[in-house]
């Protein structure tokens, strides 16, 4: 697992641990020891070395999850955010490629939808079918999706999941919600939200129910990040956007009907 150390991946090793699989874990900085490697991803020679195997780490992998990102924009120049997502992606991508790991999860982002939706989105709830970028680190979401439906094709039998994570909230971030009645709170992310540990259950899905080809699901919680019923902070926020004739009361703008269906997800989280 690449971005091992982060929020969502120190998650996620814990739940696939739980499971009963043995994780290597792949960052610039972790607990040192077994089960944790010091990587720099924007170094190809030492990704595919990595993934070869690691003396006293592990002789071969089955499957990667790919974590690993500069989070935000603003961290570092814009052009930064970009050329390090994308090339770090494209060395794991391809890198697994030769070493013949067949089994890719990926995390991408709902900034690949129009983050931070100051242009309308088309329908809402939003689903996996609308793409488009305004700043470079969804910009390089998008490149990267495009770049994994191309490598999944290369290789018979190889599968990419890209996760498009919305804000993952940690178990002691709770404390955020407390704005949740605040008129424009989360409209950034269109109310949305995840708990770390729903987004790793997700991971954990994504590589259990792995198939041929590439494939993208939202990954959210079910229920909106707003105290306001969803309808009125939809004709709030985007007065000239359709909603769905179905829209629950305080479902989530961003829809997860394709992840519940297809994998059998289900957030068990909630902040009310």
């Amino acid at each position: 697992m690449t971005g091992s150390d982060g929020k969502l991946g120190r998650a996620t090793v814990q739940r696939l641990r739980a499971g009963g699989h043995t994780v290597t874990g792949f960052d610039l900085q972790g607990p040192a020891g077994v089960g944790f490697t010091r990587v720099d991803l924007a170094d190809y020679g030492q990704t595919l070395d990595a993934f070869l195997g690691v003396t006293a780490r592990h002789g071969g992998l089955d499957a990667i999850v790919h974590l690993a990102a500069v989070p935000v924009n603003g961290l570092v120049p814009d052009v930064t955010t970009f050329e390090n997502n994308v090339t770090a992606s494209f060395h794991v991508l391809f890198a697994a490629h030769r070493a013949g790991i067949r089994t890719i999860v990926s995390a991408s982002s709902i900034t690949a939808m129009g983050f931070p939706f100051d242009v309308a989105p088309p329908f809402l709830p939003l689903d996996e079918t609308h793409t488009a970028a305004y700043n470079t680190y969804g910009l390089g979401k998008v490149v990267e999706e495009a770049m994994a439906a191309q490598l999944a094709g290369w290789t018979p039998g190889s599968s990419i999941t890209a996760l498009r994570f919305t804000n993952v909230v940690a178990e002691d971030e709770y404390a955020t919600f407390d704005r949740a009645s605040e008129p424009d709170y989360r409209r950034d992310l269109l109310g949305s939200w995840i708990d770390a540990r729903d987004g790793a259950e997700a991971v954990a899905l994504a590589l259990e129910h792995a198939r041929p080809g590439f494939e993208v699901y939202n990954v959210a919680a079910p229920d909106s990040g707003n105290a306001a019923p969803s309808r009125e902070v939809a004709n709030r926020w985007f007065p000239d956007t359709p909603l769905a004739d179905d829209l629950g009361e305080h479902e989530s703008l961003i829809s997860t009907h394709k992840i519940r269906q297809r994998l059998g997800f289900s957030a068990r989280h909630s902040w009310c």
